[in-house]
């Protein structure tokens, strides 16, 4: 409650009380110090009311209570007179009288205004009837008087009427003059919360000074230039990232891809790109590696490429330079011969692989053969290998058919480790040692073998599988066609590092050498190439449909027979062919 509120009565404030509403308002109160009365001494000391009598005791009267009152009638607050107030003592007893009625037909009363205690007492007669009760008093003279609280320039404003106090309450702002607008207008204008940047005159708790600002009677509030500053950057920021990526979004979209032009500078570097890469992951890789100047550059030239090479790019090593034309890239990577891998083919022979390796390393020529004729033992063979001192090469067969990417840490020695290991995990996996036996060979060596022969003479995996039979069925003790003797074209060559179909077969069959098998029965010491795995596959597990012969008549097919006589018949076709074919 606020100190016009209700008292502790059970009775409300009575309309036609003074400080009941808005009557007769005057913005003027009491002075303070000032306990104004009416009557004289004697007649405040004869009507003491119980409540005041009460008040009294304690010194001052609640500010924040009045006294309940039966009838309310307007009191008219009379100067004061110093002498008759010091007779009556504060904390003097009285003893209670009924209470009766003053010259004004109503009850002896007492309430607190906040501002003194106002006593209301019987009053023979009124000699103030008829002057204005809210007209401010003039005060007299008296020493020890109180001076006017309202009067000078440092005074708070006078406080307003009780009915425009509800505008205290956080509803009743104005819409425009909220605390949250208040507060909005505090941080643009960079303050404190208390400030009002000196525009304002400051009334009503501070708030006059905003709202005459508002409604054009003062000067309008200024807005801190730092908060606009940055409000403005801000909002070029968002415009201005959101154009840069749409533009870059366009561009990449719909323009042409950034590119270099020539083939490169003189800076070479090994680019390595791993196997399932796609176009767009081999783009990223080149433009990473400084290649290319932009990974959409290499895909346009990749699908642009003739007959399909640019999607058919391998995976591996290439030496390229930096800043190169996307088109000139991909010439480079869709020519086999530029790629930094060694490929060993089925059926290869180890010479063609040493002779790659030198060439792909930069080594003279015959140097990884060196290598792996005096450090065969320390390369990694098994233990089954290398068992025949008539063997021409101990690494041939253990370089297996695969791809081998070259780094720049790769060695003629790294290399012909790797390809050993390779081969000998496959082995293992094929399980060559235990099958040795069941084929009837002596020794797991002999499997690669006869493996190398299959890969040599066949055409396709059809093919190895009767070749296989072939073999066995000439090495049985039983064969007395051709007396236990292979009689293979391919081990011959082998010897003459060549690869000829025509030759002087009786001269062939005079050439003494382990490994003829025109001239020596059995198998060959060693294996006479690397055998793929389509051919490893068959030799474990062979056809057994009886064949001895076989011929290819037209050279690209392969007809086997099983007697002797329809074999010679075959020969004399192909050799018929042959005449013709020389143009004799």
């Amino acid at each position: 409650m606020t100190e016009y509120g209700r008292g502790p009565g059970p009775e409300p404030w009575h309309p036609e009380d003074p400080q009941y509403g808005d009557q007769r308002w005057t913005g003027h109160e009491a002075q303070q110090g000032q306990v104004p009365y009416v009557g004289d001494p004697q007649q405040y000391q004869q009507a003491p009311q119980p409540q005041q009598a009460y008040y009294q005791q304690q010194g001052q009267y609640p500010q924040a209570q009045q006294m309940p009152y039966q009838q309310q009638q307007q009191q008219v607050p009379y100067p004061q007179h110093p002498q008759q107030y010091q007779q009556h003592p504060q904390h003097q007893q009285h003893p209670q009288h009924p209470q009766h009625q003053d010259s004004y037909g109503g009850q002896g009363q007492v309430w607190d205004t906040g501002q003194g205690h106002y006593a209301g007492v019987p009053q023979a007669a009124d000699p103030y009837a008829g002057a204005d009760p809210y007209a401010q008093q003039q005060t007299s003279g008296y020493p020890g008087e109180a001076p006017d609280l309202y009067g000078t320039p440092e005074a708070f404003p006078p406080p307003r009427p009780p009915s425009q106090r509800h505008l205290d309450t956080a509803e009743d702002w104005p819409e425009e003059d909220s605390p949250a607008d208040q507060a909005a207008d505090t941080f643009l204008a960079g303050g404190d919360g208390g400030e009002d940047d000196g525009d304002g005159d400051g009334d009503d708790n501070g708030r006059g000074g905003r709202r005459s600002g508002r409604s054009g009677g003062g000067k309008p509030k200024k807005r801190s230039g730092m908060a606009c500053l940055i409000a403005a950057v801000v909002i070029v920021g968002v415009l201005g990232g959101g154009g840069y990526y749409g533009y870059s979004y366009i561009k990449d979209k719909f323009g042409a891809a950034e590119d270099f032009v020539g083939d490169g500078i003189d800076v070479t570097v090994d680019v390595e790109i791993p196997k399932g890469a796609g176009l767009g992951q081999m783009g990223r890789i080149l433009k990473d590696a400084g290649v290319v100047a932009s990974a959409q550059a290499f895909v346009d030239a990749a699908n642009a490429a003739p007959d399909g090479k640019g999607k058919a790019i391998q995976p591996g090593i290439y030496p390229l330079k930096k800043k190169m034309s996307a088109a000139s890239v991909v010439a480079v990577m869709t020519d086999p011969t530029k790629l930094r891998v060694i490929t060993v083919t089925e059926g290869l022979r180890n010479s063609r692989v040493y002779a790659a390796i030198d060439e792909k390393l930069g080594k003279p020529a015959g140097t990884t053969q060196g290598i792996a004729k005096n450090e065969a033992k320390n390369l990694g063979l098994p233990a089954w290998a290398n068992n025949d001192p008539k063997i021409m090469d101990p690494l041939e067969g253990f370089l297996l058919p695969a791809r081998y990417d070259l780094t720049n840490e790769s060695t003629p020695e790294s290399l012909l480790k790797q390809m050993v290991k390779k081969s000998t995990d496959k082995y293992t996996e094929l399980g060559v040692e235990a099958k040795a036996k069941d084929l009837g060979l002596s020794n797991p060596l002999q499997v690669i073998t006869v493996a190398s022969l299959v890969n040599a003479e066949g055409m396709n995996h059809d093919d190895f599988r009767k070749m296989a039979d072939v073999v066995y069925n000439r090495l049985k003790k039983t064969n007395d066609v051709t007396n236990q003797k292979i009689e293979f074209d391919s081990t011959y060559n082998y010897i003459k590092n060549q690869s000829e179909i025509n030759f002087n077969l009786k001269e062939a069959q005079a050439f003494d050498h382990p490994y003829n098998t025109h001239h020596v029965r059995g198998l060959p010491p060693g294996p006479i190439g690397n055998p793929g795995l389509e051919a490893l596959t068959a030799t474990l597990d062979p056809d057994r449909g009886g064949w001895m012969f076989f011929v290819s008549v037209d050279g690209k097919t392969t007809t086997f027979t099983k007697t002797y006589d329809e074999h010679l018949k075959l020969v004399a076709e192909f050799q018929e062919r042959q005449k013709q074919k020389n143009g004799g």
